[in-house]
């Protein structure tokens, strides 16, 4: 997906703030998430993630491109990769991230449901 690059995501030395980062790869993750699992992406919390910078994000760059994959799936977690890269193609920053389910109403994890699961594995498989 495409992210346009905000005036405010830029710090004082010109480029985009890390922390920033953070927000594009969410963006990118929520939309394959939501396509897989519907309204249940809701309930996902974040238990880790590790990111890779490997190039600035500079001010004048108007937009960057995001994406985000399925790399496994767990008893109650899934795991997801991500890219953002520069218009010409230029890798800026890559991602792992574990995604759990929690439970409605609770703070703690729950199993996926077989249809999840399938429909996850499904997009692993497709890309």
């Amino acid at each position: 997906m495409e992210i346009p690059v905000r005036w405010v995501d830029l710090d004082a030395l010109g480029h985009v703030n890390n922390a920033v980062y953070l927000n594009y790869l969410e963006e990118a993750r929520d939309r394959l998430l939501e396509s897989g699992l519907g309204p249940e992406h809701a309930h996902i919390v974040i238990a880790h993630v590790d990111i890779d910078y490997r190039h600035e994000i500079a001010r004048g760059v108007p937009h960057v491109l995001v994406t985000a994959a399925v790399e496994s799936v767990g008893t109650s977690s899934i795991t997801t990769v991500e890219e953002i890269r520069l218009p010409g193609g230029t890798l800026s920053a890559t991602s792992r991230t574990v995604n759990v389910m929690r439970a409605a109403g609770g703070r703690s994890s729950r199993p996926l449901a077989d249809v999840e699961r399938s429909a996850l594995r499904a997009m692993m498989n497709s890309g």
